[in-house]
């Protein structure tokens, strides 16, 4: 988690801690920075789904629920003072350039998280599990 402070008559850039004049501390677990992340990567197009296993089922069926989802949950942040690094696994669209997705998704999770959090986003490791190929739908329903 991070402790911002904040000073007088002033505003918090880049997760910077303000000394004097403190009226108090501002903390961002680490589940918060995953959902900002998680939803910053579902919104990338070419990404088909985050999570593997238990947590891409999970996703799926909260998806389709009414009421606030939990993008975070498949994907994990560590905040470590004011820098957050970022584990994300995905499955991906089938055509789509794999090396220019993943840029896309770090460009997208950065201005995400350090935009919402003031914190700066070091590192995101992503990890291309799967490909979605179209055709893999028609002979799950038949």
């Amino acid at each position: 988690m991070s402790d911002i402070g904040i000073g007088t008559g002033s505003t918090t850039t880049g997760g910077a801690r303000k000394t004097g004049g403190t009226r108090g501390t501002t903390t961002i677990a680490d589940s918060v920075v995953a959902t900002i992340a998680g939803v910053a990567i579902r919104e990338t197009d070419g990404v088909r789904s985050v999570g593997k296993g238990a947590s891409k089922a999970l996703g799926a069926v909260t998806s389709r629920m009414p009421g606030p989802s939990s993008p975070g949950r498949s994907v994990k942040a560590q905040v470590d003072g004011d820098q957050v690094s970022v584990d994300v696994d995905v499955e991906v669209e089938y055509g789509v350039l794999i090396h220019e997705l993943a840029e896309e998704i770090r460009a997208n999770v950065i201005q995400a998280v350090e935009t919402m959090t003031g914190l700066d986003v070091t590192e995101i490791n992503i990890n291309v599990f799967d490909i979605h190929v179209p055709d893999d739908d028609a002979d799950e329903d038949g």
